[in-house]
């Protein structure tokens, strides 16, 4: 499940959401999308339920949009609603 940078800056006019960034540390220290929360893809993989909770939806980004794309589809075939931002934040910054 893929969403483009102009419908999550659509959605993020409508009220907050769960923006999860898995790049790791120091990128995410260096710039992010605003309320991104920080949990790199490793992390996430192996601690997933310390994280997530079936019943809400996230929106997972990495610099291009791959790695956080494979980890979308392992967390939706476990029964959790998650999108992958297509271009990442490479693609957000084009955006800005």
């Amino acid at each position: 499940m893929n969403i483009d940078i102009k419908e999550l800056n659509r959605l993020l006019r409508k009220g907050p959401l769960h923006l999860i960034d898995v790049r790791s540390h120091s990128k995410y220290s260096r710039g992010t999308i605003n309320s991104a929360r920080n949990i790199e893809v490793s992390e996430l993989l192996y601690n997933y339920s310390k994280y997530l909770d079936k019943g809400e939806v996230y929106y997972l980004f990495c610099d291009s949009g791959l790695s956080s794309l494979r980890l979308t589809n392992i967390l939706n075939s476990m029964g959790y609603t998650v999108y992958n931002i297509s271009g990442g934040y490479q693609a957000y910054l084009l955006e800005k």
